[in-house]
């Protein structure tokens, strides 16, 4: 007590008889037994099933198990199986008081089920929070999330991350609305171009459970042949869900969605709506409120109701495989839920992926393609420009286009606009010495030097450094050529040709949506290009040997399903469309590009690779790290007896302070990566091995990083 205290008279000598008394049963309060938040110490326990089963988010697969802990009386009434809860997790059997472990870390869970009793011997500790009494985890979702956390050797905890997004409070106090009645059934509108449209729409309508593989025709009617087939579903009384690559492919389909059907027939799940608008979305799905979702990759888990159709849109599109453990695909994903709930399978696309072609030539999948005078009244004229061409070409080895472009610039600008598809973003991205065609390095960490719009400065790609003064170390000149010319070089190179028109570009920095169909110039990484007002005039396919010429198995497959998604957008040939691919014609993407033939492309690229023992004809997994990590992983797991394993192979090396891929190895460290291979039935076996092993490895404490991944994109 201070003095101060002291003579204003403030002790509680002097305070007066009715304060003293509320001070005593204060205290008296304070010393009777209760339970403590998020603890309970001496709390009584639920009368009935006292013991609750959790899902720890721990993440680790050492611990992707179950864990049951006490369920205190007062949280009995929200304890309910598919909450959200908190658990104190990490506490040693010594830390036991009155029968009850207590101690550890609170960490996040779901509560999977209510027991009577735990089959665990010892002290169990109690639930310490009930984080909200929404139940956002049923059934259904809990097997589908155990699916992909087995095929994908991953941990359970963390596909649930993937497909339960955070929670938000005020999202959940908002109540949802009523289920509207199920719609109409739809016409069948352009199904009719298709051989097999009609069909697969009355069969959704009557309730059956179609499988397809849909070649869509060119044009912009996707969209409107997605929604009627989401129509269909809804009017049998079930639901629907349409995963989609991007937030523009996602709008493409709202608009046609709610053109069809109207206002609140349907959820949009991305991740550009927010944290709490997706929310809501999503609790409106899982209430029942809403039977038809499209989003993209995040939606492949929405839980929807009396799931009747699940759809995938372009399903070659690198955004439909999840960066995050266990990184799995949209496309598999979906198989295992048409597989689960026995519902309808469509995988569209302009172009046909080896998977999508292995569904058909199993009969999985029914194809579902229009007939060769549909796909010749819709697709454009496309005229190819080979080396041979470019070698007669004057105006080609003097500028950037051969004169076959030119003309078709030309003359398309005259109609409308013009869409320039060039694979490399930036200005001048790769430079080489005009001599002897030695690419030009830094001379401080060996990255490329690449050309800026400003001047004649060089900056490296990879430490940004600037080299004023560059010299070919082989032969000592100083004259420098573009090896690969980005997307900004050549929008300003066709600006200074075409003066009169305006140059737009689109790209990683700035993607446009749509462009009106006054004529312009349109210069386009693969994968944003825009969408024109009637569609383009014609359409400029540049350097298709940098697509091609990638050191990946995938590297035809995907450059014919950038160069049809760009051709697509371009008028018939009826209409004046025109599309000029500067690409060796007898290499065969660019044949079946000609001949608009994706699924001819794809069952050839599926039986080479079934003579060479390739996915998806195997399975395969990746085994990456440090050297030593992998080859003591790879002893120490019990793979298959049928396990071909290929390498160890060196990976390249991430420079320090550029940009790091997914799936590349710390910036300056040496790793290298294996394959593994299984023939067809033994896939299961091989990721359940290499679960086990990682397991171990986590369960001993082991700091050297080695990353497992089933299904790799990339194999070389």
């Amino acid at each position: 007590m201070s003095s101060e205290n002291e003579a204003t008279g403030g002790g509680a000598g002097d305070a007066p008889p009715e304060q003293l008394a509320l001070i005593r049963e204060s205290v008296r309060q304070a010393k009777a037994p209760r339970a403590k938040p998020r603890t309970w110490r001496g709390a009584a326990l639920a009368r009935e099933l006292p013991v609750a089963r959790v899902l720890v988010d721990k993440g680790v697969l050492h611990l992707d198990r179950y864990f049951d802990y006490a369920v205190p009386e007062e949280l009995d009434a929200d304890a309910q199986p598919g909450v959200r809860v908190r658990v104190r997790f990490g506490a040693g059997r010594h830390r036991v008081r009155d029968g009850r472990r207590e101690g550890g870390g609170l960490v996040d869970g779901f509560l999977i089920e209510r027991l009577a009793q735990s089959d665990y011997s010892g002290p169990l500790a109690a639930l310490a929070q009930v984080v909200s009494p929404e139940r956002v985890l049923d059934e259904e979702l809990l097997g589908l999330a155990r699916a992909v956390a087995d095929r994908y050797a991953g941990s359970l905890a963390d596909v649930l991350q993937l497909a339960v997004p955070p929670r938000s409070a005020r999202a959940e106090k908002r109540t949802s609305p009523d289920p509207l009645p199920p719609p109409p059934v739809p016409e069948p509108g352009p199904w009719t171009r298709y051989e097999q449209g009609e069909a697969f729409l009355a069969a959704l309508a009557s309730g059956g459970a179609p499988r397809a593989v849909w070649n869509a025709l060119p044009g912009p009617q996707w969209a409107e042949e997605l929604a009627r087939a989401v129509a269909a579903t809804l009017a049998s009384g079930r639901g629907a869900l349409v995963v989609l690559p991007d937030g523009r492919a996602v709008a493409r389909a709202d608009a046609a969605l709610t053109a069809l059907l109207g206002e609140g027939r349907h959820a949009v799940l991305t991740a550009d709506a927010g944290p709490e608008k997706r929310y809501a979305q999503w609790l409106a799905v899982r209430r029942g409120s809403v039977r038809a979702v499209i989003g993209t990759r995040a939606a492949m888990f929405a839980p929807v109701r009396d799931l009747g159709l699940v759809a995938l849109w372009d399903d070659g599109d690198d955004s439909h495989s999840e960066p995050h453990a266990p990184q799995p695909h949209a496309r598999e994903v979906l198989l295992l839920r048409a597989a689960q709930d026995r519902c309808a399978f469509l995988l569209g696309g302009w172009g046909c992926t080896v998977e999508a072609a292995q569904l058909v030539e199993t009969g999985w999948a029914r194809p579902l393609i229009a007939a060769r005078e549909e796909v010749r009244a819709a697709a454009p004229l496309v005229r190819t420009v080979g080396d041979q061409d470019l070698a007669r070409d004057e105006a080609a080895r003097a500028a950037r286009l051969p004169t076959l472009a030119w003309q078709a610039v030309r003359d398309g600008l005259r109609r409308g606009p013009v869409l320039v598809q060039v694979p490399r973003r930036g200005y001048v991205p790769r430079m080489a010495c005009a001599s002897c065609r030695t690419p030009a390095r830094c001379r401080h960490c060996a990255g490329p030097l690449e050309g800026q719009e400003s001047g004649s400065a060089l900056r490296c790609g990879w430490c940004g450094r600037e080299e004023g003064a560059w010299h070919c170390p082989e032969c000592g000149a100083f004259r420098l050529r573009a090896q690969v010319v980005g997307a900004r070089r050549t929008a300003e190179e066709l600006g200074r040709a075409f003066p009169a028109v305006p140059v737009r570009t689109s790209g990683r920095e700035h993607v446009l949506d749509t462009v009106s169909e006054a004529p312009a110039l349109v210069v386009s990484t693969p994968g944003a290009e825009p969408v024109a007002e009637g569609g383009y005039a014609a359409a400029l396919l540049l350097d298709g040997w940098a697509m091609l010429g990638r050191p990946d198995l995938r590297a035809g497959e995907d450059a014919l399903r950038r160069w049809l998604a760009a051709a697509a957008l371009v008028r018939p040939q009826g209409a004046g469309g025109t599309v000029v691919a500067v690409a060796e014609p007898t290499l065969r993407p660019v044949q079946a590009l000609v001949r608009w033939d994706p699924v001819g492309h794809a069952l050839r690229e599926l039986a080479e690779r079934a003579e060479l023992g390739f996915p998806p004809v195997s399975r395969m997994a990746s085994v990456a790290g440090p050297a030593e990590a992998v080859a003591d992983f790879l002893r120490a797991a019990g793979l298959p007896g049928e396990a071909e394993v290929l390498g160890p192979v060196p990976l390249p090396v991430t420079a320090v302070g550029r940009p790091r891929r997914v799936g590349a190895p710390p910036p300056g460290e040496h790793w290298e990566r294996a394959l593994i291979r299984v023939p067809p039935g033994r896939g299961a076996a091989l990721a359940g091995a290499l679960k086990a092993a990682q397991a171990a490895r986590m369960a001993r404490g082991s700091d050297t990083a080695v990353w497992v991944r089933i299904d790799p994109p990339d194999i070389g």
